[in-house]
């Protein structure tokens, strides 16, 4: 998941440093942002509430998934092609995570508690 471009659309996380705030481009630059030090409250008083996130995970699931796993296969390093042609397979066959369940692991690794599906 490491680089993958975050996808665009409605519900783009910029919230989490208010409207057009940075948020970054790709998953581990939202991580980052999560982690704090670039627009999180110093408090650590915060919660991001998801709204209709059911759609999103229907949204960003196996094929959103494997569409990101696409656009990664063509340009990582060598030494990741075989993981991430196996997370392909997997993904155009309906198995394994998907780009919600990503968003999902970044917050509990990075912000715990803080992510309110609405």
């Amino acid at each position: 998941m490491s680089g993958l471009p975050l996808p665009g659309g409605r519900g783009r996380p910029e919230a989490v440093n208010g409207p057009g705030g940075y948020f970054g481009k790709s998953l581990d630059a939202f991580s980052d942002c999560l982690r704090g030090g670039f627009g999180t409250p110093e408090d650590d008083d915060f919660k991001v509430e998801w709204h209709d996130h059911d759609r999103s995970r229907q949204a960003l699931g196996h094929a959103e998934t494997a569409r990101q796993l696409e656009s990664q296969l063509g340009r990582c390093h060598f030494t990741h092609r075989d993981r991430i042609a196996e997370e392909l397979a997997a993904a155009r066959s309906g198995r394994g995570g998907t780009v919600f369940a990503w968003l999902i692991e970044i917050f509990e690794d990075e912000a715990p508690g803080k992510l309110v599906l609405c």
